[in-house]
């Protein structure tokens, strides 16, 4: 079955905004293929393609996952279609990303009762950032008031009326008509002057993809079939022409000419070489050293850690040793498997366009590359947004305790928009997402699959304390109880110091106040010192220390005894030099519909947060603005509530700044009241 050329194979992305009808398209087109002998549904929990418990208790695609059968196409050609059904709710868009960085093609999904909608957006910039060339299906036309017109006319606004053509038609009795490969003779009389439109346009854009084509257009010659062909799907793939097909899973329309479309127009692997992190281009030939990309790492109850790939180059066999240039190891191949949902089919060789899993691999994970022994092929790291909302978690009991690390580890590997900090601060371990649902789905599939329960809460900010003025501390650390004593004495002055400055420690000590030796232990109580400030504890920051004087014992002096007059000395100096709090700033940008503006500036205002600018972005508003860390952990569920979940938003850690006065006393006396708690 897997034994298909290269060219004929088809490897695509489908995305779109939740609830857009990706999965169900995907059913319908696994039924087609022949892969499963009824068409699922995700309402019913019956789809082939949301398969895990995840998906079937929340309604979504949470994890990406591909799907592949072989087709007959209505050219008679015999076609390979590789899918990858991706998640469209926004928490999820990780495998989204990884989805678009392995694929040929997307296919964007839009439903016809819903239009346009901003993860439809989404969508398409993923799409576009990575030039993948892209066709759009509009989904759902048996729902009522529905119109493919009027949802062509949307499209064709947003993205452009030359390219955005329609290549599957609706018919009024509710079947389809596939403008490429149906014979004119076949076609309804209502769409016999719009198809020959139609076509008269393909025929141009086919010929201005070649300097030769368009003199022969020019010249009133027409295009072969295959000229016409290759030129629409390098028209395709420059995203001059972008297909528009029209779909309804429910009523079985579309989809089958959608798939003959596919076939003809989206590129192949051999199209078109990828780039390595050298810069040298990779062509998918199954004669070249073999090399791939992992996108997708997952922990099978049954076969274990598998790892998904993309096959670039070359062929791969079990048995078959290659090496990891990201980890400068070498694994060894076990079982090859191409994955279908939950179905998986061992192989005896994958081969360049091939997107497979493999198993038992123990140093290769998410965004290694791997190739053949002898080279050292890298493909560039998939790049992911920064997460942004975080829970503090522990176990819900003591039992659990031992497992939670390897369980939020494994969790990471598996998902790459996924982050886990210990924060040494706030001496807590946090979960980072891209918001309340990603976190509260990630929680969920560990308990399921690794029975570890834990329970979360709103993580502590970490503040850091400086000082706003200069101060002088002083310290003797004299001990005697019997035998050798301890003896060291210290004097500093402290004063605020600029993030540019180099130096944060100056010696100043001249005539021997203090032997060199025990310089480096003053220092050191320095360094300590400053790990505790004297309002909550937390690190002090930009703190400028000149150690000017002291005196020792010949016998009793000591590294130790220095430290701690250092530390206490500094401790000193703190409290005489005006210290504050500061918290951190993190600069977000806010991506609104317009109707939005207005409810998400009041709600950043009532944040503390500084508006820094606004302007449109891809039939969008962006809001910019700087807002404390504190104000932001409910943010994304309030985002979400005020757009109805057409709200996103990024955010990156920007700097420090102090805390006003009334908010600092307070989170100064929870932390003292703490403390003695």
């Amino acid at each position: 079955m897997k034994n298909i050329p290269i060219d004929n194979v088809r490897n695509f992305a489908l995305m779109g905004h939740t609830g857009s009808g990706k999965t169900s398209l995907i059913d319908s087109i696994l039924f087609k293929l022949g892969q499963v002998d009824r068409v699922g549904s995700p309402e019913n929990g019956t789809s082939v393609a949301d398969w895990t418990e995840e998906e079937k208790t929340h309604g979504m695609t949470i994890w990406a996952k591909p799907f592949d059968g072989v087709y007959t196409a209505a050219s008679r050609k015999i076609r390979r279609l590789v899918m990858i059904d991706t998640p469209g709710f926004a928490d999820f868009i990780g495998h989204k990303i990884c989805a678009a960085e392995i694929t040929d093609a997307a296919l964007i999904t839009i439903d016809a009762a819903a239009g346009i909608q901003v993860g439809t957006q989404r969508a398409w910039k993923s799409a576009e950032k990575r030039n993948l060339p892209r066709g759009i299906a509009i989904t759902c036309l048996d729902k009522d008031d529905t119109s493919f017109d009027d949802m062509l006319m949307e499209i064709k606004e947003r993205w452009g009326d030359e390219r955005c053509i329609p290549m599957v038609l609706p018919t009024s009795d509710g079947k389809a008509v596939d403008i490429l490969n149906t014979p004119f003779s076949e076609i309804p009389d209502e769409l016999k002057e719009r198809v020959k439109s139609i076509k008269d346009h393909l025929i141009e854009l086919a010929a201005e993809t070649d300097d030769a084509l368009i003199e022969k257009y020019f010249n009133g010659e027409e295009l072969s079939a295959d000229e016409f062909s290759e030129g629409l799907r390098k028209s395709v793939h420059d995203a001059h022409l972008i297909p528009v097909f029209a779909t309804s899973v429910k009523a079985d329309m579309g989809v089958k000419e959608t798939m003959d479309s596919i076939s003809r127009l989206f590129p192949s692997p051999h199209d078109y070489p990828v780039s390595c992190a050298e810069g040298n281009e990779i062509s998918a030939d199954e004669d070249q050293p073999f090399s791939a990309q992992i996108w997708r790492c997952f922990n099978d109850p049954f076969v274990g850690q598998m790892t998904f790939i993309r096959i670039y180059s070359g062929v791969l066999k079990p048995g078959m040793e290659v090496y990891n240039p990201v980890k400068d190891q070498k694994e060894k191949i076990s079982a090859i498997l191409y994955v279908d949902g939950k179905k998986t089919t061992e192989a005896q060789e994958a081969k360049a366009g091939d997107i497979v899993a493999l198993t038992k691999l123990k140093n290769t994970f998410l965004n290694d590359s791997l190739c053949a022994v002898g080279s050292s092929i890298k493909f560039e790291p998939i790049v992911f947004p920064s997460p942004v909302t975080a829970y503090a978690v522990e176990p819900k009991n003591k039992a659990d305790a031992d497992k939670i690390g390897q369980a939020l580890h494994r969790a990471t590997d598996e998902d790459p928009s996924i982050r886990l900090e210990h924060n040494t601060e706030t001496h807590e371990l946090v979960l980072w997402g891209m918001g309340d649902m990603h976190l509260e789905v990630t929680l969920e599939h560990i308990k399921n699959r690794s029975n570890v329960d834990m329970t979360h809460h709103t993580p502590k900010v970490a503040y850091k304390e400086t000082i706003t003025g200069s101060g002088e501390g002083h310290y003797k650390h004299k001990k005697q109880s019997g035998g050798r004593g301890q003896y060291g004495e210290c004097y500093i002055r402290i004063r605020p110091k600029s993030e540019e400055e180099p130096k944060w420690f100056l010696n100043k000590i001249v005539g021997g106040a203090i032997p060199g030796g025990f310089i480096p232990a003053c220092e050191k109580g320095f360094v300590e010192g400053l790990q505790n400030g004297p309002l909550v504890g937390s690190k002090v920051i930009n703190v400028q220390v000149e150690l000017y004087d002291g005196s020792y014992h010949d016998v009793d002096s000591s590294e130790v005894a220095f430290k701690i007059a250092g530390s206490k000395a500094l401790h000193e100096a703190i409290e005489k030099s005006s210290p504050v709090l500061l918290e951190p700033i993190m600069t977000v940008k806010v991506v609104v519909p317009d109707q939005f503006m207005g409810d998400i500036s009041g709600l950043l205002n009532t944040k503390r947060g500084r508006i820094l600018g606004m302007g449109p972005e891809d039939g969008l508003q962006v809001i910019n603005a700087d807002v404390p860390q504190a104000e932001m952990f409910r943010f994304c569920s309030e985002l979400r509530s005020l757009t109805s979940g057409q709200g996103s938003f990024e955010m990156d850690f920007a700097r420090y700044e102090q805390v006003p006065a009334h908010l600092a006393s307070k989170v100064i006396s929870d932390a003292k009241a703490a403390k003695e708690e």
